[in-house]
């Protein structure tokens, strides 16, 4: 029988927090790397408030304010922002056992080829593509507004065919749904990435240049227009690099938002704690790959740049 995977989380936001509790409820042995929130977690626990599964505590939590603290995790889930992976490599190594697995449960496009050159080749590297409307509202506070559901694909390493890529991926989507989360392989990672980015190209953008949430955003009949647009030249772009989405894919991101709860986007709440953007995985990354063979995104651009004087404006 093999044994019960020990789980390190890498980055314990809303993200992390709330995959990490949620393992954690359902026995999993899941440890947290923590910096400012240390103290807080380490005394009071984690508290996520969930619309969907109700207000949920965990007491006490194995957290850790050092990554040489950590005993050697079999599967990494990272859930910090694209906009410190640099620096995350070397506690991702240092925390990793032997042949971890090392999910990024991140937004945009190309983290993982950024990531892997600063990975020891022994470990394998998956996507994580987390559709959740989550944020932190305090200090070990999760406010968890819908969904929850995680897609995983195998990026590279060591499980060098089809049978041992989808095989890990099963264990991973395992252990989610024993969490009680939707959780499905996909067998193309960066088809799935694209797939995120329709959304995430137009919602994050237009709710920090526009201050507004999602249904504000769906009521008006300009910004829908826009956001309609925006998407359309993601779907494009998509397809144009070898990775065509479903028909109606757009439409139906759209019918989706309008059923959501009102809600305002991570790099909403970013912006307005002038913490990094992440606007290299969303903006810069397909808009590098669909210039490089030859698809303009003039309104994506137009977005990217507004965003990132508005970055640089910040004190």
């Amino acid at each position: 029988m093999t044994a019960a995977p020990r789980i390190g989380i890498i980055g314990s936001g809303a993200i992390g927090g709330f995959y990490g509790l949620m393992l954690a409820r359902a026995g999993f042995d899941v440890h947290f790397l923590l910096r400012s929130e240390y103290a807080t977690v380490a005394s009071q626990g984690l508290q996520v408030n969930s619309s969907v599964h109700g207000s949920l505590h965990l007491q006490p939590v194995q957290a850790y304010q050092s990554v040489a603290d950590m005993p050697p995790c079999d599967w990494l889930l990272v859930g910090a922002k694209t906009t410190s992976n640099a620096e995350l490599a070397g506690l991702i190594s240092q925390a990793a056992a032997p042949n971890a697995k090392v999910l990024l449960m991140q937004n945009g496009l190309a983290v993982e080829d950024e990531l892997r050159p600063l990975l020891p080749d022994s470990l394998h590297l998956l996507g994580g593509l987390c559709y959740i409307c989550a944020h932190r509202s305090a200090p070990g506070v999760i406010e968890h507004q819908a969904l929850g559901g995680i897609n995983l694909g195998y990026h590279s390493g060591p499980a060098d065919d089809a049978a041992s890529r989808q095989s890990l991926l099963e264990q991973g989507t395992g252990m989610f749904q024993a969490a009680g989360l939707d959780s499905t392989a996909m067998a193309e990672l960066n088809q799935a990435r694209w797939q995120k980015l329709v959304w995430n190209v137009p919602y994050n953008g237009l709710a920090v240049l526009l201050d507004s949430a999602t249904t504000a955003l769906m009521a008006n009949a300009d910004s829908r227009g826009l956001i309609e647009a925006i998407m359309q030249e993601v779907v494009d772009a998509a397809g144009a690099c070898g990775y065509p989405l479903p028909a109606g894919f757009a439409g139906k991101l759209l019918a989706a938002t309008d059923r959501m709860p009102d809600y305002l986007p991570s790099m909403y709440h970013d912006f307005a704690l002038k913490r990094p953007l992440e606007l290299h995985a969303i903006y810069a990354a397909p808009l590098a790959a669909a210039a490089k063979v030859g698809c303009a995104m003039p309104r994506t651009e137009m977005l990217y740049q507004a965003l990132r004087f508005l970055e640089q404006r910040q004190p």
